[in-house]
């Protein structure tokens, strides 16, 4: 056998450089390149190996662990899982800051491979450098935290194992139905020790994409419980998007005039304007969806996990409806008790379809009228505006409401959050993409954002990780290229948690616009506490005064911030200055943008018939919290039990 002597952590960039991915015929290098942050435990050894071993892999300096890794994510998802960034970090705090944007990967089922320095495997230096010692268990080190958000773990202890675990990691990372984090974790000793490998294991390897097909017997029964239904919905979720089936779905709700509704994930699989399209379903959804939910007695739920948002914690379907779930992972495809097509959507769609030749459904205008009702309410969302009058009353008219017209005054704004937000959706380019991730912004964009062409929303819901939004937007650059737009959506909420990776975008002369929303609080998360009877707690960006942090409104120039880091920035405060401010980035292509949007409080999107179970107090001083908690009840006992 033919071996070439190499380190661990050049064998291991070798092999990255070798790995392909068969989509349909189509083949592709499926590792597009590495983020680092190099320190002490992978700069000599693994950043030795990028140095001499990288060729076609692509190498990006990033400026925060977590955020090179959350680029990493929202690069995949672009991508629909067809290629993926490799992302390395130190031992310890630098390995542990990638713990978040793992779990962000796993719980939407996205591949990223991280490859965190570990501690040595020999011992003889211990303890070293940014090691945690475990007494009862000295092989423990902070990357076991990685086993709770990765779908595969591994520690190369021996130069050798290097070849079961890469075909271990690379197994995982091309699988539909459980992909998501892989963590080697590299010793930082072993990562220099050599060993004479194969030269086969450099060899061209191609991991084909398989599309798993329905059993007929499945289909059979799902077939079979659709003609039994008088009025069943589609579920649009992500697996549309990502096993590409977006014309298969269209077709199979056109021949059968099945309407359907989007998860996050799902949405821009098919235009909004679509005459089926009902919009965001669930606890950010729209009256569309929710109104046509609640009389539904079949849902194909095509590609998606069920969370609790879209399924406004198991009670926006009565007991009665019954559930078919099309999905390549045999898990998801049991939740809602369903009938399941464990299966590729792309393949179970059109053999379903012809299964049900000559069906139709029993809507008789119900379809028309709930996409007329929502139509008008976002007519009224995209021209709400501020009176600075007594009788004036925000969206949502809380116990807080008054922080609208105090932050108005504090920061001499007078923008509402859903004008705004129909501005930008109406300036973008079609084939621009928008990405969000925590907070209000969420909730308004799958209620309110109106995708023109496919895959140009690019939502972070599934882990809902603040911060993300920034890095994202790098990560969809790198995907989408020079020639299209990306805006970023966040609050000053997840802005100021996590923003670094503005930095690699101005080094890279990556141009990403970041449209920030500032409320100054945590706008959701003050509209959740207050709205089940508590006080103000946290929640706010308020001055301390005598009586806690409930001075003025914070005003931060977020615009010159950017601009410190060498980016464009506009400060907007009125619907002039914004529209001004959007022309006029047009102009820029070379660096990021920031859009610094001070927006008022209250001025987000409500409920459209939905529910959300949270924790509510059963036992309080509040009669506030009684009454949320006797609420809690009540739809408790009308929820699905699983």
């Amino acid at each position: 056998m033919e071996t070439i002597r190499l380190t661990m952590a050049q064998a291991l960039v070798r092999f990255l450089e070798n790995q392909y991915i068969d989509v349909d015929g189509d083949v592709s290098r499926f590792v597009r390149g590495v983020f680092i942050i190099p320190g002490h435990g992978n700069v000599v050894g693994l950043g030795q190996a990028l140095t001499q071993e990288a060729h076609a892999l692509e190498v990006y300096q990033g400026k925060n662990e977590q955020g090179m890794a959350q680029a990493a994510v929202a690069f995949a998802k672009q991508m629909k899982r067809k290629q993926i960034f490799a992302v390395t970090s130190s031992v310890g705090p630098g390995a542990a800051n990638m713990v978040t944007a793992c779990g962000t990967a796993t719980a939407n089922n996205i591949p990223v491979l991280v490859l965190p320095g570990d501690v040595y495997a020999c011992r003889q230096p211990d303890p070293v450098l940014q090691q945690v010692e475990q007494t009862h268990n000295l092989s423990i080190s902070t990357n076991d935290a990685f086993k709770a958000v990765c779908r595969y773990w591994d520690r190369i202890v021996r130069p050798e194992q290097l070849m079961s675990a890469a075909i271990s990691a690379f197994r995982t990372l091309t699988d539909p139905a459980n992909t998501g984090a892989v963590c080697l974790a590299l010793p930082q000793d072993v990562e220099g020790e050599a060993y004479d490998y194969p030269v086969s294991f450099f060899k061209k390897r191609i991991w084909r994409l398989e599309r798993r097909p329905a059993t007929e017997a499945a289909l059979a029964e799902a077939a079979e419980a659709v003609r039994a239904a008088r009025k069943p919905m589609l579920i649009c979720g992500g697996g549309v998007r990502y096993s590409e089936a977006h014309t298969e779905f269209r077709h199979f709700a056109e021949t059968l005039g099945i309407p359907f509704a989007e998860t996050q994930a799902g949405k821009s699989a098919i235009e909004w304007t679509h005459p089926l399209n009902l919009g965001g379903v669930g606890v950010t959804g729209c009256s569309a969806a929710n109104d046509i939910a609640k009389e539904a007695d079949l849902v194909i739920g095509v590609g998606t996990r069920y969370t609790d948002f879209t399924t406004s914690s198991k009670w926006l379907w009565s007991g009665a409806c019954k559930f078919v779930n099309i999905n390549v992972s045999e898990f998801q495809s049991l939740k809602m008790e369903a009938i399941p097509v464990v299966a590729d959507a792309k393949d179970a769609l059109p053999r379903l379809e012809k299964l049900l030749a000559g069906y139709k459904p029993a809507y008789a205008g119900e379809i028309e009228a709930a996409r007329k009702k929502w139509a008008e309410e976002l007519d009224r969302l995209d021209s709400f505006a501020f009176a600075d009058t007594a009788d004036w009353k925000p969206i949502i008219n809380d116990a807080n409401a008054d922080s609208a017209k105090r932050f108005a005054k504090d920061l001499n704004a007078g923008l509402t959050q859903t004008s705004v937000l129909g501005a930008i959706n109406a300036m973008m380019a079609d084939t621009d993409v928008a990405i969000g991730a925590a907070g209000s912004l969420p909730g308004d964009m799958q209620r309110m954002w109106r995708p023109r062409a496919q895959d140009t929303y690019n939502m972070e819901y599934g882990y809902s990780t603040m911060g993300y939004e920034v890095a994202g937007a790098l990560g969809v650059k790198l995907a989408i290229g020079a020639d299209r737009e990306v805006y970023a959506f966040c609050g000053d909420g997840s802005f100021n948690m996590l923003h670094g990776e503005l930095v690699t975008a101005m080094q890279e002369r990556q141009k990403i616009n970041i449209c920030l929303f500032d409320n100054a609080s945590f706008g959701c998360i003050n509209n959740l506490q207050v709205g089940h009877g508590n006080k103000t707690l946290c929640t706010e960006l308020r001055y301390r005064s005598e009586e806690g942090l409930f001075g003025d409104f914070m005003s931060i120039d977020y615009a010159k911030v950017a601009e410190g880091y060498g980016c464009k920035g506009y400060t907007v405060r009125t619907m002039e200055e914004l529209k001004a401010a959007f022309e006029d980035a047009k102009t820029v292509k070379d660096r990021p943008v920031l859009f610094d949007i001070k927006v008022l409080p209250k001025t987000m999107t409500d409920g459209y018939g939905s529910w959300w179970r949270v924790g509510d107090t059963e036992v309080s001083e509040r009669p506030e919290n009684i009454a949320a908690y006797q609420d809690h009840l009540a739809h408790v006992k009308d929820a699905r039990k699983y």
